[in-house]
C-alpha cells in the first residue's frame, strides 16, 4: 500500500488490532470501518469487522462482511474459519461444511480447522466423523486442547468414560482459581488422613451433579472437605455430611490449608468412574429440615403436585434448543385432572407464570425462592417435577424425586448420554423424554400428558 490513502487505512487497521487484543471493541470497529471506507478492497479489515460483528451477535452483517473479505481474499482459512462457525450456529450445516472444507483445503494441517469440522459433525449426529476429525487435529497439535475437549463430551455422550473422562481433563474453566492456590491439585494420590479443596466448575447443576464425590473422597480415607461453590449453593450444599465446610465464590478463599485441590470434574477421572460404578446412591442431598416445614405450609396440600420449569440460563450457549419458547407449550398439561403445577421458573419467563395459559393451574413461586435451599425445599414437598435440561432436574435427582426432563433433539447434554430414557446418575427416579424433530416440543409435551395421565391412574 503505497497510497497515502492505504497507508492511513493500514495504521486504522494495526490500532484496530491493538484495541481488540486490549478488549476495546467499540474502538476497534470504528477503526476497521474507517480504515475500509479508505481501502474498500481491505480485505483483513474487512475479516476483523466481520469477527466483531460476530461477537456482538449481528450475524446478518458479520456474513456480510466475512464474504466480502472472502470475495477480496480467496485464501484466507482464517475467515473462511470464522464464516463456517457462523453459519453453524445457525443451522445452516451444508453451508458451514463446504465452508470449512474450503478453509481445510487451504490449510490442510489446521488443528483448529479439524477441530471445527469436528464441531459440526457432531452438531450433524455424524459422530464417527466428527471422532476421526478432532484426533486428527490432535495428532496436527497434541497441545491443541481444543479439540481434546471436543471429543470428550462426545465420548461421555456414547458412555465411553474411561477415554471420555481423559479427555476432559483438556478443559481449563478452573484456571484462575487454580493458579491461586499455593498447595497441589489431587492426581490421585492417597488420601488417609488428607484434607481436600473442591472447587467448582462451570453452571449450578455441574455442582450439583457432581458435589456427589466428596462422599467417594470420604470413603477413600480424606480426613476433612471443603467445598467451594456458588453463592447460591452454599446453604443447600452444608447439607452435604460428607462436606466439612462450605465456602460461596464471593468469599475470601484461603490459598493455603489443604493438603490437595481439585475441580469436581476432574474426580471421576481419578477414581475412575464407569457407567457401570457411578456413585449414585439417592438422595445424597437435603433440604434444611426448618424451609421444608415452612414451604409445605405454603403449598396446597390438594391434588398432585408437580413443579415446572420450561427455560435455563440464558447464557448457556445451547439455551435457544434446551428451552421452551414460552410457558404455552406445556398447556396441554393442564387438562390432566387433579393435578396442581407449582412453577420453579428463575429468571428468564419467571414472568410467563404470572399468566398461566387457561386450564394451566399453577402457583407462581419463583419469585419468592431466594436460593437453592429454598427450592430444594419446596422439590421436597412435591410429587414430582417436569423440567428442561437445567440445574433444578440434577437437584431434583439428587433429591431422589421423580424428575421429568425434555431433552432437545440437537446437542443434547452429554450426561444424557444417547437414546436413553433414564438416567444412571439419577436411577430410578429420572425419566428422560426427546425431542425426535429439532425444534418442535409437541411431541414431547403429548408424551408428558400421557405419562401424567398414567401415573394419576
Amino acid at each position: 500500500m503505497t497510497n497515502p490513502q492505504y497507508s492511513e487505512a493500514e495504521a486504522l487497521f494495526f490500532l484496530g488490532t491493538r484495541c481488540m487484543e486490549q478488549g476495546d471493541a467499540g474502538a476497534a470497529e470504528t477503526c476497521f470501518r474507517q480504515a475500509v471506507q479508505l481501502a474498500p478492497d481491505f480485505a483483513e479489515a474487512y475479516a476483523n469487522l466481520g469477527l466483531l460483528l460476530d461477537r456482538k451477535r449481528d450475524a446478518q452483517a458479520a456474513e456480510i462482511y466475512y464474504r466480502r473479505s472472502i470475495q477480496l481474499n480467496p485464501g484466507y482459512a482464517q475467515t473462511h474459519l470464522n464464516l463456517g462457525v457462523l453459519l453453524a450456529n445457525q443451522k445452516r450445516f451444508d453451508e458451514a461444511e463446504a465452508t470449512y472444507q474450503q478453509a481445510l483445503a487451504l490449510s490442510p494441517e489446521s488443528p483448529a480447522g479439524w477441530s471445527n469440522l469436528g464441531v459440526l459433525y457432531a452438531c450433524m449426529k455424524r459422530e464417527a466423523e466428527a471422532a476421526q476429525c478432532y484426533r486428527t487435529a490432535m495428532e496436527l497439535d497434541p497441545q491443541y486442547g481444543k479439540a481434546r475437549f471436543n471429543l470428550s463430551y462426545l465420548l461421555l455422550r456414547q458412555g465411553r468414560f474411561e477415554e471420555g473422562w481423559s479427555c476432559l481433563e483438556a478443559r481449563d474453566w478452573y484456571a484462575a482459581l487454580g493458579s491461586r492456590l499455593e498447595f497441589p491439585r489431587w492426581q490421585g494420590e492417597a488420601l488417609t488422613g488428607k484434607s481436600m479443596l473442591l472447587c467448582y466448575e462451570a453452571g449450578h447443576g455441574d455442582v450439583i451433579q457432581f458435589c456427589r464425590y466428596a462422599a467417594v473422597l470420604k470413603a477413600q480415607g480424606a480426613a476433612s472437605i471443603t467445598l467451594i461453590c456458588h453463592p447460591a449453593l452454599q446453604t443447600l450444599l452444608a447439607q452435604l455430611e460428607s462436606v466439612d465446610k462450605v465456602i460461596a465464590y464471593d468469599q475470601p478463599i484461603p490459598t493455603t490449608g489443604w493438603d490437595f485441590w481439585s475441580p469436581l470434574l476432574s474426580i471421576p477421572y481419578h477414581c475412575q468412574t464407569r457407567l457401570d460404578t457411578i456413585p449414585a446412591q439417592l438422595p445424597y442431598l437435603h433440604a434444611p429440615a426448618e424451609r421444608i416445614e415452612k414451604w409445605a405450609e405454603l403449598l396446597s396440600s390438594a391434588g398432585l403436585r408437580v413443579g415446572l420449569v420450561w427455560k435455563g440460563s440464558t447464557q448457556f450457549e445451547n439455551d435457544a434448543d434446551r428451552s421452551l419458547p414460552s410457558l404455552d407449550v406445556l398447556a396441554p398439561l393442564g387438562t390432566v385432572a387433579g393435578v396442581h403445577f407449582i412453577s420453579l421458573q428463575k429468571g428468564a419467563g419467571e414472568d410467563e407464570a404470572l399468566h398461566p395459559p387457561v386450564g394451566l393451574l399453577l402457583t407462581h413461586l419463583g419469585a419468592q425462592l431466594t436460593d437453592f435451599a429454598d427450592t430444594a425445599a419446596v422439590i421436597s414437598n412435591l410429587d414430582l417435577v417436569i423440567c428442561v435440561d437445567t440445574a433444578v432436574a440434577h437437584l431434583a435427582g439428587a433429591l431422589g424425586k421423580p424428575c421429568w426432563v425434555m431433552l432437545p433433539e440437537y446437542k443434547p447434554d452429554w450426561r444424557w448420554l444417547t437414546e436413553r430414557t433414564d438416567s444412571p446418575w439419577y436411577p430410578g427416579v429420572m425419566r428422560l423424554f426427546r425431542q425426535t424433530v429439532m425444534g418442535d416440543w409437541s411431541p414431547v409435551v403429548t408424551e408428558l400428558v400421557a405419562a401424567l395421565e398414567k401415573w394419576q391412574r
